[in-house]
């Protein structure tokens, strides 16, 4: 039987990249699932294409969570994943010179998204007592990142709200876990930009970016979606205020990467 049958999940942030990797996921092992996002051309499509639901939802509104909670309650599994880097459109994020304004704006939808969405999964988990809440954090939010100072902070906030929900969960008697995955880098379309159209400059990019992780090579979103799919399942009913590394090797330390066959 799939891993997730009879079980109704949303995804945010699920028109493209680790988000949609995981809705698809999510439908493959029979959740009845819910996508999410701002971008609706996008979203209403590949909800289309999954034989699932799309609903528009800016995580950094709380009337759209509002919204949500009238039309998907009760569900069993959140999974909060919309976020953004604040590099998108070219600013300055290194330590010294990002402005209070670009801080703010990545804190508001990467922590902020993320504490609106722990609620609502709360409050549309409670009646059962029963749920998951996974929390896509990331590398970054275990090691500093010069040039990304405001993103590197939001996902370090997300992983400790993630400890915080569950304890809270768990001090209401509830069986609503939550736990959150720190990817590395993933080859989404935000990497685009950085890597170039296919090509040995594009091979060169993805090597250099990959050269300090010791698997030598991006995450594809497929294999953050199978992580979901285990913190979601009945299978880790167990586990509550964790986070999983999805980095290829690196925070294991990258002194251990085998050289490069000739």
């Amino acid at each position: 039987m799939p891993r997730l049958t009879h079980k109704r999940a949303v995804v945010t942030g699920a028109a493209r990249g680790i988000g949609l990797a995981i809705a698809e996921a999510f439908v493959r092992e029979g959740a009845e699932v819910i996508l999410t996002d701002i971008n609706d051309e996008a979203g209403e499509a590949e909800a289309q294409r999954l034989g699932a639901r799309y609903q528009r939802l800016d995580v950094r509104e709380p009337a759209d969570w509002q919204r949500l909670e009238e039309i998907a309650s009760p569900i069993d599994i959140l999974v909060n994943n919309a976020g953004i880097t604040g590099l998108e459109e070219g600013s300055v994020h290194d330590a010294a010179g990002v402005s209070l304004d670009a801080f703010r704006e990545v804190m508001r939808t990467n922590l902020e998204g993320t504490m609106l969405g722990c609620q609502y999964a709360m409050r549309a988990m409670a009646t059962a007592g029963t749920g998951a809440i996974i929390n896509v954090a990331s590398r970054s939010g275990l090691v500093g990142i010069p040039g990304a100072a405001a993103y590197a902070a939001s996902k370090a906030a997300v992983r400790n709200h993630t400890k915080t929900v569950a304890l809270y969960c768990a001090e209401q008697g509830w069986a609503i876990r939550c736990n959150a995955i720190n990817p590395a880098a993933v080859l989404t379309p935000m990497w685009e930009p950085m890597l170039g159209p296919e090509g040995p400059e594009r091979e060169a990019a993805m090597a250099m970016i990959t050269a300090d992780t010791p698997l030598r090579r991006f995450a594809q979103p497929e294999e953050i979606g199978q992580v979901a799919v285990m913190l979601a399942s009945d299978e880790c009913a167990y586990m509550t205020g964790t986070d999983i590394n999805v980095d290829g090797g690196l925070l294991a330390g990258s002194a251990a990467s085998p050289a490069k066959a000739e």
